[in-house]
């Protein structure tokens, strides 16, 4: 029978595992503790040389954590895995942008830091740089192995999705509520989207009639190769200034995805639109609040996984 003593070194043990499970501000601190300021000076540098980056180097981080968790596995250039499925394929970009960082983190700690956790600090540096809130990061994720296509095109939101598959696809990642899908939405205040995924949103009622037309320019109705990638900003007001702006287009019937308008069309997201459409403050804090718990969503910690010395591939 084993001893009191030894019981006692076996719940300390396990209380120790599960505190180390745990994602902390403070994991590099002592390990890296230049990583945070390397990562903010290569994120503005980018952004300041293309404000669109920061828009897409917050997708990724998005688009990863949606996809088995936040574990990296979108940045493997497998071309079997995520990158090139139907949600991703001339969609994504930035990856030049995280190897930079990547490559200027393992010259100062080598293999210490992961990719999933770049991720996440660069998805927050970007929204800082284009002028939306700051959020403390939790850090501590761990690099996955492997990728999963398979679930990238069923859990990753499409800009077709109704308001029902939207509130479900979000309840089904850490339970992220219709309050934090709406204001995780609010992504869209920054970035632009091809022409193809807000085609057919262009010939729907709740869509703003001098709006729609004004988009047919690069935009028409029929499918072609000269215009399917056309772009158009998310937020035609400030496109590039991560404000609330986002909602009150989406007030006058200004959403450029079906998905957006969704969020504001006789349902039970209206008040919340209504409410972050009104109150900057109240969008910034939810966002912050959301993206921390998005950021939670199924992290690899302790000794699974592993800590890329490329992004792109596994050790």
């Amino acid at each position: 029978m084993a001893s009191a003593s030894f019981l006692g070194l076996l719940v300390l043990v396990a209380l120790v595992s599960a505190a180390s499970a745990q994602l902390s501000p403070t994991f590099y601190d002592t390990s890296c503790p230049n990583a945070m300021s390397t990562i903010k000076s290569a994120v503005n540098a980018a952004v300041a040389q293309e404000a669109r980056m920061g828009a897409s180097l917050l997708r990724l981080h998005f688009h990863d954590c949606f996809v088995h968790g936040c574990d990296a596995s979108v940045l493997l250039n497998d071309m079997n895995g995520e990158q090139f499925t139907a949600p991703n394929m001339k969609s994504l970009r930035g990856f030049g942008v995280i190897d930079n960082i990547k490559a200027q983190i393992e010259a100062l700690c080598p293999q210490t830091v992961s990719c999933a956790d770049i991720l996440a600090v660069a998805a927050r540096d970007s929204v800082v740089a284009l002028g939306g809130p700051t959020w403390t990061v939790p850090l501590g994720r761990r690099d996955s192995t492997m990728s999963f296509p398979a679930e990238a095109l069923t859990d990753l939101p499409a800009p077709t999705s109704s308001l029902q598959e939207l509130i479900a696809a979000f309840k089904n990642k850490n339970n992220l509520d219709p309050t934090d899908m709406v204001a995780l939405s609010g992504a869209h205040t920054i970035g632009q989207a091809r022409c193809t995924t807000f085609r057919d949103h262009l010939g729907e009622s709740n869509i703003n009639s001098t709006f729609a037309a004004s988009l047919r320019g690069i935009c028409p109705a029929a499918q072609s190769a000269s215009t399917d990638d056309n772009l158009a900003p998310l937020d035609t007001t400030t496109p590039n200034t991560f404000d609330n702006a986002y909602y009150s287009n989406l007030l006058s019937q200004r959403g450029l995805l079906h998905s957006d308008q969704e969020l504001f069309n006789n349902g039970s997201t209206d008040n919340v639109v209504r409410n972050f459409a009104s109150n900057p403050a109240a969008f910034s804090s939810a966002f912050a609040t959301a993206m921390v718990k998005m950021g939670n969503i199924s992290p690899l910690t302790g000794t699974q996984g592993q800590i890329r010395l490329s992004c792109s591939k596994v050790n």
